[in-house]
């Protein structure tokens, strides 16, 4: 009997895979990670160069992914028949193979395995190993630190009501805004109502070939990158940095 190994592979350069991810993906035989229909899929591409000539790829394609509202009856049910079908199939696979799924950021951390995990969690043995999330990659593009002191992080959805965002919002130190693309109007005009928008930044790729940091406040509106998060850094208490001593310097 096999097992199912989910390989988080990181926030999207391959350097930042953990040693056991990597091990993981070269040494399988079965390799599966999702893609929308008619893509290569970010997590494949992760990891290009190091799957085995010989190794049968699962390509699990969504059948829907922004084309429906994500919270609508029909999407709901697309989406789980999908993953009640990946399930049994994988399922049936390990039966007497390792597959190996790949995904992107940390397995646990919104990540579409979750969705396999819970259907085949006591079926079968499965192994989770855990990767640096995305928004950990984005907020150290940035190249200040996310928060300070006894700041709060919040960590938002671009898909939630527009004024539970402002709330939430005003009420934290420290903001990471996911699931961006399409909502990124939105959530401008959230930051803004919440007296945050001067503070955002938006950060493109992070991490990958292509990679953009720019304040939110000065792109365009049109401008809905889907690989993307805004990121609002905590300003909380800092510790004053010691008074560096005179060296009197001999001539």
């Amino acid at each position: 009997m096999g097992r199912i190994i989910c390989a988080g592979l990181g926030p999207g350069d391959p350097d930042l895979m953990s040693r056991r991810a990597e091990r993981a993906v070269r040494g399988a035989s079965h390799v599966a990670y999702f893609r929308k229909k008619g893509r290569k899929g970010q997590a494949r591409q992760i990891v290009e160069g190091m799957i085995d000539e010989g190794a049968i790829e699962l390509a699990m394609e969504y059948p829907v992914t922004t084309e429906i509202p994500f919270d609508s009856p029909e999407y709901i049910t697309q989406l789980a028949r999908f993953y009640d079908d990946w399930a049994a199939r994988l399922t049936e696979l390990a039966r007497s193979h390792d597959i190996v799924v790949l995904c992107e950021g940390d397995p646990f951390f919104y990540g579409s395995f979750m969705h396999l995990y819970t259907r085949l969690r006591g079926s079968i043995e499965i192994e989770v190993i855990p990767g640096i999330t995305g928004m950990t990659g984005c907020w150290t593009a940035t190249g200040t630190p996310i928060t300070w002191g006894d700041d709060v992080l919040t960590v938002l959805m671009g898909t939630m009501p527009e004024d539970e965002m402002v709330t939430r919002m005003a009420a934290s130190d420290a903001l990471v805004v996911m699931k961006t693309g399409r909502n990124l109007p939105k959530v401008r005009r959230a930051l803004a109502r919440a007296g945050r928008l001067d503070e955002a930044w938006l950060v493109e790729r992070g991490t990958m070939k292509g990679e953009r940091i720019v304040r939110l406040c000065e792109t365009d509106e049109a401008d809905c990158p889907y690989f993307a998060i805004v990121l609002v850094h905590g300003q909380g208490r800092r510790p004053e940095l010691p008074a560096r001593p005179l060296v009197e310097v001999s001539l």
